[in-house]
């Protein structure tokens, strides 16, 4: 039973009033409030927090109790009594362009401080339309919410714009009202346990770091592939597409943790700065050198699972003639000297086969090869880290299996996460949240990042939109378009499978 939580070390317990703006939606549903029940399970929050959702549903508090209480029974199959629980939440129906809706909420907050005895520590988090960030912002400093004993912070689900000029202005908006280290941008793949595995095989492993630069490094590979299709998130995905919902965030966030340079220390600050870094030496396309570089592609009719699937452009709420793009595959250079030369491929895509995240290190071949397997050279060596679904890490090696002839075959070492400590593996969101509640930055993007990479992409993304293409381009049910495999053909390289049945 998890209803009985020990409390221990009470005064390392975060304590702060969540404000949750978006609170009957579903990210707030199926995420927030499950991640929420999870650290109060595993005593990373005390009793003393509070959790006000705003929305404009007029509900009651025990409306809003009820549907918390809903979405942890769906999402915590294994949860004990809640009710106590549930007695932390608190909802308030919101105008947000509505000053008086602000006092109120502020007097509201006040309570709860009080009552949970908080010292006026606030995290204001924005689940909602990203149209609202700045008005709710520039409010909730102009109305008296932040000006507290203790700290405000506010976290920002993307979209962060839908390019670089809007991201500015939106950034220029919240800047007003918060400051830089108050704002806390989610890329909930930061959250991912290996994601932020990714710094310690590099930095904590002498077999690796030495080899990590373009003298041992073949290229690099990430893949992100759903076999789901675009569902009920049409009208959102023909404004964004593969490139902007994708890659301007949590792949190029990847790609900054595989390239950067090691810390200084083991800081927000410092990790961040090499991160930027990386995005800095992104070397920048021209649009018309896009088609050299980058493909992109939308998926037609097909099979996946043995169903029948439609096409992307017979999806709710998706133009007939859309020239949005659900896959896009790249070949990114970094100019700087430990990566010159030293090709990283991108891609992402839906209606694929499977649901995998991975990232495969292939290390360059021996100058000799001295073993043969049946006339072929050596499989090369491959450090897979697999972020989803199976969390772990495989070891690609040769060694020499028996036999009366003297030749490597490949052998795999593998760690698997999930096999280990599974069950206690916060989900993304948990860790997070959690993360903001302490104060630790790290795996939040800062606003310099944000800037490189919507830079990185708006040149890709014009040049697509003044070209129409042949679209659908792939089958549901496949790997993406035939110029994926030869934008790596060309280097005299291929995509690795992110499957074992691929």
């Amino acid at each position: 039973m998890k209803s009985e939580v020990l409390i221990v070390n009470t005064e390392h317990h975060p304590k702060a009033v969540i404000v949750i703006f978006g609170a009957t939606g579903d990210l707030a549903k199926r995420k927030l409030y499950p991640s929420i029940y999870q650290l109060l399970q595993n005593n990373r929050i005390g009793r003393e927090f509070a959790v006000v959702g705003v929305g404009r549903r007029p509900w009651t508090n025990e409306e809003f109790r009820q549907n918390v209480n809903t979405s942890i029974e769906n999402a915590v199959p294994d949860h004990g009594d809640t009710e106590e629980f549930l007695s932390h939440f608190h909802y308030h129906p919101f105008d947000v362009t509505n000053p008086g809706s602000y006092q109120e909420l502020k007097g509201l907050l006040e309570e709860l401080d009080h009552t949970y005895e908080i010292p006026g520590n606030r995290m204001f988090y924005m689940a909602m339309a990203p149209e609202f960030f700045g008005t709710i912002a520039i409010n909730l400093k102009n109305e008296g919410l932040t000006s507290t004993e203790g700290w405000s912070r506010l976290v920002i689900e993307k979209p962060f714009g839908t390019d670089l000029p809007s991201a500015q202005k939106l950034n220029d908006e919240i800047r007003a009202a918060f400051s830089e280290d108050q704002i806390y941008r989610i890329d909930h793949y930061l959250g991912k346990a290996m994601v932020q595995n990714i710094e310690v095989i590099r930095f904590a492993n002498a077999i690796f770091e030495p080899l990590w630069n373009n003298r041992y490094i073949a290229n690099i590979q990430i893949t992100s592939s759903e076999w789901l299709g675009v569902e009920d998130r049409g009208r959102y995905y023909e404004s964004s597409g593969a490139l902007k919902d994708m890659v301007q965030n949590h792949i190029l966030q990847m790609v900054a943790l595989l390239a950067m340079e090691p810390p200084i220390k083991l800081t927000d600050e410092e990790i961040r700065s090499e991160k930027v870094k990386v995005l800095r030496a992104l070397r920048p396309l021209k649009e018309n050198e896009v088609s050299d570089y980058f493909v992109r592609g939308q998926y037609g009719k097909g099979s996946i699972r043995n169903e029948d699937v439609a096409g992307y452009r017979e999806e709710n709420n998706v133009d007939p003639q859309s020239n949005t793009e659900t896959f896009v595959a790249g070949k990114l250079t970094i100019d700087n000297f430990r990566w010159a030369g030293t090709p990283i491929y991108i891609r992402t895509g839906k209606r694929m086969p499977a649901k995998s995240t991975k990232i495969v290190v292939q290390f360059k071949d021996i100058p000799m090869n001295l073993y043969y397997n049946n006339g072929q050279s050596m499989h090369p060596n491959l450090l897979v880290i697999n972020i989803q679904p199976d969390e772990g890490i495989t070891l690609h090696l040769n060694a020499k299996k028996t036999s009366e002839r003297s030749y490597a075959a490949p052998i795999k070492l593998d760690y698997n996460n999930n096999c280990i400590d599974g069950i206690n593996t916060p989900e993304a969101y948990e860790k997070l949240i959690d993360d903001c509640l302490r104060g630790d930055a790290t795996n939040f993007t800062h606003w310099d990042e944000v800037a490189l990479t919507w830079s990185y992409v708006d040149t890709i993304a014009k040049a697509w939109s003044s070209v129409p293409a042949a679209f659908p381009n792939y089958q549901s049910g496949t790997m993406g378009p035939d110029a994926s495999d030869e934008l790596l053909a060309k280097d005299g390289f291929h995509w690795w499978p992110v499957t074992d049945t691929e």
